[in-house]
């Protein structure tokens, strides 16, 4: 049955100011609104086969991240793609975005940072098969 599912349609990210977590993510994304109403948006990023972003305004933030026991390291569950990882480390950090450490093995890898809410996403420059 598994041949049912084709790909990940939305994402859902709990934010606690809908206006400041909108601007964000088409500023740091460069996403696009597609639908906005009183607490929630469905932003886009206008690629084929990639999911949309649905923000839910909401008091309760539980956090998109894990700290990984092996390593100490807190993952994100969302890791965005970037084909020039330290560039965008850079502006992020230019741009006062909460950033964690830049991670590299070799030429490829990734880092965290962080939405207005708090929520921590990841960005990195490896594409899988079929991405």
């Amino acid at each position: 049955m598994t041949n049912l599912i084709s790909h990940i349609a939305t994402m859902e990210i709990p934010v606690t100011n809908l206006e400041e977590s909108i601007a964000f993510y088409i500023d740091i994304l460069g996403a696009e609104v597609h639908f906005q109403g009183e607490k929630n948006a469905m932003l886009t990023m206008k690629s084929k086969g990639v999911p949309t972003i649905f923000l839910v305004e909401t008091e309760e933030i539980n956090g998109l991240s894990f700290r990984n026991t092996n390593t100490n390291i807190v993952h994100s569950v969302i890791d965005f793609y970037t084909p020039s990882l330290k560039e965008l480390y850079e502006w992020l950090e230019g741009k006062q975005v909460e950033v964690g450490p830049l991670n590299l093995q070799g030429e490829f890898g990734g880092f965290g940072f962080k939405d207005p809410s708090g929520n921590w996403l990841s960005a990195c420059n490896i594409l899988h098969p079929e991405q």
